[in-house]
């Protein structure tokens, strides 16, 4: 006898069916496995690692799902990570962000960022993800 119920899997495959882009699947707020992928880039330059660590405890703090990224790799292998894991928020805290006033932030379903003062970072990013939250 079979199940034709409504099980986790087929959510998941809906989702990516029903949110996605050429770059991958765009994660709804309600089922993304983090709210936020927080790029640190150009880390081993001045205060960016401690300033980047610091909004990273502090979004976790905030009840953020943040997923941090880190790692010694380029640029561009960051954005493109970020782009095919598909979490729909993305910031990234970099000296050329710094220089412009704070971190860059993005709707994975935009195609533009902005840039968002870093004292103010932690407010704006709640205020998003209860909007994406809200719009389910």
């Amino acid at each position: 006898m079979g199940c034709y119920g409504i099980g986790v899997g087929r959510v998941m495959a809906i989702a990516v069916e029903q949110s996605h882009d050429e770059k991958g699947i765009i994660w709804p707020f309600g089922i993304a496995p983090y709210h936020l992928s927080l790029l640190g880039l150009d880390l081993d330059k001045g205060e960016n690692r401690q300033l980047a660590e610091q909004l990273y405890r502090d979004l976790q703090a905030a009840g953020i799902e943040v997923l941090f990224d880190d790692r010694a790799e380029s640029a561009g292998v960051k954005f493109n990570d970020a782009d095919l894991l598909g979490l729909p928020l993305r910031a990234v805290l970099s000296k050329r962000s710094l220089k412009n006033g704070g971190i860059e932030l993005k709707l994975r379903t935009q195609k533009e960022s902005r840039i968002v003062p870093l004292a103010e970072a932690v407010q704006v990013i709640q205020q998003e993800v209860a909007a994406g939250l809200k719009g389910l």
